[in-house]
């Protein structure tokens, strides 16, 4: 921890400063904290990718927010005390939801709904292999899928089954994340018609295992970016890698307004919480590691 420097800056146009309650930890977060590992090739800003808190002042040309509104959105520096953002990179949080609750939206959520809904476009009664379904992002996924009467498989480790079967998962769509035999049980239930898109998150063989199952003209969305291919390696599909700040300020603030709409009408949960006091970081570090 380091001290938070008292020394305001005077705030552009457009932008708002945010007095932060909770501070979602990706994955994202501990690939910057280990940049030595090579993995993100883009430059490494300050921790702390998505925040909720109470706005303390808003700048010039800002007049959706006000002064004591509770917000959430994607910013940097979450993990300190306040921080300074553009007014368009968060959304209001719908009552009834905490600042917890709220900090898990904006990353995982935004990039399932990007990825399915405008890379993908995924419409109702087609089908969604997610892998793996209990991450953030394939929590998120499950959800709006189901939202559009979306048929869904689902992997992940046989310790978290549960998790994919309280999420309405039947048995015969869940399979193991830590082997190829997904594809044998999943051609069963789909048979010839096949799969329409996967999100995925896995490497290796497992991209192959999965781009067979797709139907021809299926999606393939790659979330992973840890084994990233060419759309030539899969002749008559549709293949698509992306980040989720590859849509843009303006998209991003749509769909997070979307979102949030979605929330405070019910037709959204949010993901389970786990919270650490800050001073405590270095444990949640361990834990997400």
């Amino acid at each position: 921890l380091l001290p938070f420097p008292e020394a305001a800056e005077v705030l552009g146009a457009g932008q708002v400063r945010v007095a932060v309650h909770a501070a979602g930890l990706n994955f994202r977060d501990l690939l910057d904290g280990l940049n030595a590992l090579g993995w993100w090739q883009d430059k490494v800003g300050l921790m702390g990718g998505e925040a909720a808190g109470v706005v303390l002042e808003v700048g010039p040309g800002v007049d959706d927010l006000r002064q004591g509104d509770r917000v959430v959105g994607l910013v940097e520096g979450g993990f300190g005390p306040v921080l300074v953002t553009d007014a368009a990179a968060v959304a209001k949080i719908p009552d009834g939801t905490s600042f917890e609750q709220a900090a898990t939206i904006p990353v995982v959520f935004l990039t399932a709904y990007y990825g399915l809904m405008d890379l993908a476009g995924l419409r109702s009664g087609e089908s969604l292999l997610v892998h793996a379904g209990t991450g953030g992002v394939g929590m998120a996924a499950i959800q709006l899928a189901q939202r559009l009467g979306v048929e869904v498989f689902a992997t992940a480790s046989p310790a978290k089954w549960d998790v994919l079967r309280s999420l309405g998962i039947p048995d015969d769509h869940i399979a193991s994340s830590r082997t190829l035999e997904f594809e044998e049980r999943f051609r069963r239930v789909c048979g010839d018609r096949g799969i329409d898109v996967v999100l995925n998150s896995l490497t290796g063989d497992f991209i192959d295992a999965s781009a067979r199952l797709l139907r021809p003209g299926g999606r393939f969305i790659e979330i992973g970016k840890l084994d990233i291919r060419e759309e030539e390696q899969f002749p008559g599909l549709v293949y698509r890698w992306f980040d989720v700040t590859h849509a843009g300020p303006e998209r991003l603030r749509e769909m997070l307004g979307e979102l949030m709409e979605l929330l405070a009408a019910g037709e959204l949960r949010p993901l389970a919480v786990t919270a650490w006091d800050v001073r405590r970081g270095r444990e949640a570090f361990r834990f997400m590691s």
